[in-house]
């Protein structure tokens, strides 16, 4: 369930490691897997110690996103339980997401960690191409 003001981890490595939902596009109601959002970057994720000469210039470059940027996003994971048409029922440790560009493309070019299979019925192949393991 992400909603208005929900902190959620940002799986991929697009420079962002904390974002805020600000809103839930095309319904009314909360977020599930799947569903898109609105997400401001709240913290960046940090790429490693700066090594030698120009360390700095190579992670900024690594960063595709800043803290306080507005972006669209894909929830990947909620803490929420999900019942599936089959009868059993998913729960995650956490709410994550994936962002994503105005054509509905990651803007990172690799996932870290696990996402809900309900991404195939919604249409997200790439995100499952891109994770290691789907749920």
């Amino acid at each position: 369930m992400i909603q208005l003001k929900t902190m959620v981890n940002c799986i991929d490595n697009s420079g962002a490691a904390i974002v805020e939902c600000v809103k839930v596009l095309k319904q009314k109601r909360h977020a599930r897997i799947g569903d898109r959002i609105i997400a401001v970057v709240q913290k960046q994720r940090s790429f490693g110690p700066e090594s030698g000469s120009g360390g700095s210039v190579s992670i900024a470059a690594a960063n595709k996103v800043r803290r306080g940027d507005i972006r669209h996003a894909v929830v990947v994971r909620t803490a929420k339980k999900y019942q599936r048409p089959d009868g059993s029922v998913v729960k995650f440790d956490d709410n994550a997401c994936v962002l994503i560009n105005k054509n509905g493309e990651p803007i990172g070019s690799r996932l870290n960690g696990i996402v809900g299979s309900e991404l195939r019925n919604k249409k997200w192949s790439k995100i499952l191409s891109l994770a290691p393991m789907h749920l």
